[in-house]
């Protein structure tokens, strides 16, 4: 097992790894204590948060197990790591921890929802996680709390993930592809998957037979990578928008869900379109177009813990 530390004070921007991992954007980390989105207004902690990260292209070539806290500040704190091989490119890849904070953000509107949004979590950042375990995660999303999406994830995990050891602790890998398609559509509803268990199955069962990639996505100019993904079963604009977002590094997408639709209704109503296309790019063009999914994400936060 190796260990060492990222100083955030030499990143470029503040760093949140609590309202990073307990946002809504992803559910394939767990907090060692087993409180994993029992918050609602999570930031500043300092727990233990794990995870089984699969290969990814140019970041790693092997199944790496990863432990991570936040010691300290926002500006001035440290990311203390343990991992099965050297964690500093994996974190920085899945954290975002390469991203200009301060210039991103200062690159969105002057709109007083933004600025409400951007002081309440300062230092959080959006997630780059691996494709197939964020398009399963989003496809389970529909009409569910966070901590019930965390907890169906958890459970594919414990079920049918692989067991990786780091240390004297042994965690889950996501099921792979194979995994998932190997299932039946009553086994994944044991897991109370309910009527996304069908979905979850052929997906993975495209996935995994070569049918479609999700990867694929990333070459194509934004609007084509959504409409890409709608193929995958159980997937729509909105679920579509979220994997571009959270994984694919399309940091224009703003996903329509009800927290975002709520947003405009209250707040910008003149961005209501009426088809999700043309909404989505009203919304996106009054949150700066280019880091518009930042804009999303904070509001997101902000009003699902009860800001106004």
């Amino acid at each position: 097992m190796e260990c060492g530390a990222i100083d955030v004070g030499d990143l470029a921007g503040p760093f949140d790894l609590q309202a990073t991992l307990e946002s809504g954007q992803s559910y394939l980390w767990n907090r060692a204590d087993g409180e994993t989105y029992d918050e609602l207004h999570a930031h500043g902690g300092d727990a233990w948060y794990e995870t089984v990260v699969d290969p990814i292209p140019g970041v790693t070539e092997e199944r790496v197990a990863v432990r991570v806290r936040q010691e300290g500040g926002v500006h001035d704190g440290r990311l203390r790591w343990e991992a099965s091989t050297d964690a500093e490119p994996l974190l920085t890849h899945l954290l975002r921890l390469d991203d200009d904070l301060d210039a991103i953000l200062d690159a969105t509107p002057d709109l007083p929802l933004l600025e409400r949004a951007y002081d309440a979590y300062e230092g959080m950042r959006l997630t780059r996680d691996p494709v197939f375990p964020c398009l399963i995660s989003f496809i389970c999303s529909a009409q569910m709390r966070v901590a019930r999406i965390h907890g169906m994830q958890r459970r594919l995990r414990e079920t049918y993930g692989d067991a990786v050891a780091l240390g004297d602790e042994t965690y889950r890998a996501f099921p792979t592809p194979d995994q998932l398609a190997a299932r039946t559509e009553e086994e994944l509803r044991d897991l109370s998957l309910g009527y996304r268990a069908p979905y979850v199955q052929r997906t993975a069962e495209m996935v995994a037979s070569g049918e479609a990639d999700p990867l694929a996505a990333a070459d194509l100019p934004y609007e084509e990578a959504r409409e890409s993904l709608t193929r995958f079963v159980g997937v729509g604009n909105k679920v579509a928008d979220c994997v571009l977002l959270f994984s694919l590094g399309f940091l224009e997408a703003v996903p329509l869900d009800t927290w975002i639709r709520t947003t405009i209704e209250e707040y910008y109503p003149d961005c209501d379109r009426g088809r999700y296309a043309a909404t989505s790019r009203a919304i996106r063009e009054r949150f700066g177009g280019e880091f518009a999914g930042y804009a999303q994400t904070y509001v997101f936060y902000y009003l699902r813990a009860g800001g106004e």
